[in-house]
């Protein structure tokens, strides 16, 4: 399918969780959980790539974005239910997961909690633990991000004034057409602007789907990222490979380094390009989730 069936799912806490499903509905289950800010809708930007490769994709919205009911106080960990609830409810009992960005460390937890259910964990560009010894968690980051997370560890009131306005920014430059649909204080490598201009048109329906009723999801995204995860990353056992680039300025490379020097047998896929890195990735990464040569 090159449209997503979509799917609303209720949690066992009453929230309702929006998922939708690309590709082959009898193929490989892959869950992929979505960037920071982003959505269900994000995708490859041709989407038969899904079927073509064998795979059955579900994405959800986290809480608090798009019609996806807002966990107040979630932490990273707390994904795992969502999964397994989307899972219940769809039928599958084994899948892989993937994860780019601010969706790494929940496919992380996913990989650590979830046991025999998951086959395989890509976390492309993860971000690693605020508390992370050793790392200098800012060090190499854009100045907004560099700004979000120093008003996270401020609390929401402080954070939220930031992200309501990036949000409006967003919004009125998708609207105006620009190629670049980042604030000004995110600077992004050249290959970065390259491939947002190549992604352009669904950036374009995946953001103003997610943040259609404000900020919810990407606050608590942020709070998350710089509390304790509730979950230790060297405890996973299931396959796990790491993606990630040498220029990124989102995500810089020195996360994914300390993430494959504390992950247990982990296969490491670390380029020269940024955060979106470059358009062979999406097979490569496919085909290391269904366990072909990647």
């Amino acid at each position: 399918m090159t449209t997503p069936l979509e799917h609303r799912i209720q949690t066992p806490d009453g929230r309702t969780l929006a998922a939708a499903e690309w590709g082959d509905p009898s193929g490989l289950p892959l869950i992929s959980i979505h960037g920071t800010p982003s959505g269900r809708l994000s995708r490859w930007r041709d989407p038969s790539i899904y079927a073509h490769a064998g795979i059955r994709r579900i994405t959800f919205d986290r809480a608090g974005y798009g019609p996806s009911t807002r966990r107040p106080g979630r932490r990273v960990a707390d994904i795992a239910e969502d999964v397994t609830t989307i899972a219940d409810a769809l039928g599958i009992d084994r899948f892989a997961v993937t994860g780019r960005s601010g969706g790494g460390p929940h496919t992380l937890a996913c990989a650590a909690l979830l046991g025999d259910r998951v086959t395989r964990c890509a976390a492309v560009v993860a971000v690693a633990p605020f508390d992370a010894e050793g790392l200098d968690w800012f060090a190499g980051q854009t100045p907004g991000n560099v700004t979000e997370g120093e008003l996270a560890l401020m609390g929401e009131a402080a954070l939220r004034v930031k992200l309501e306005a990036d949000r409006q920014t967003m919004l009125d430059r998708i609207a105006s057409g620009a190629d670049n649909t980042m604030p000004d204080d995110y600077e992004v490598s050249e290959s970065d602007r390259i491939q947002q201009a190549k992604d352009r048109e669904v950036i374009g329906e995946v953001l103003p789907d997610a943040l259609r009723d404000g900020v919810d999801g990407w606050v608590d995204d942020d709070l998350a990222f710089v509390a304790p995860w509730g979950f230790d990353v060297a405890s996973i056992a299931v396959p796990t490979s790491l993606w990630y680039g040498r220029a990124d300025t989102l995500v810089p490379g020195a996360h994914g380094d300390w993430l494959a020097a504390h992950i247990p047998g982990v296969e490491v896929f670390a380029s020269e390009f940024g955060h979106f890195g470059e358009d062979a990735d999406a097979e490569r990464e496919l085909a290391w989730l269904a366990g072909r040569a990647a």
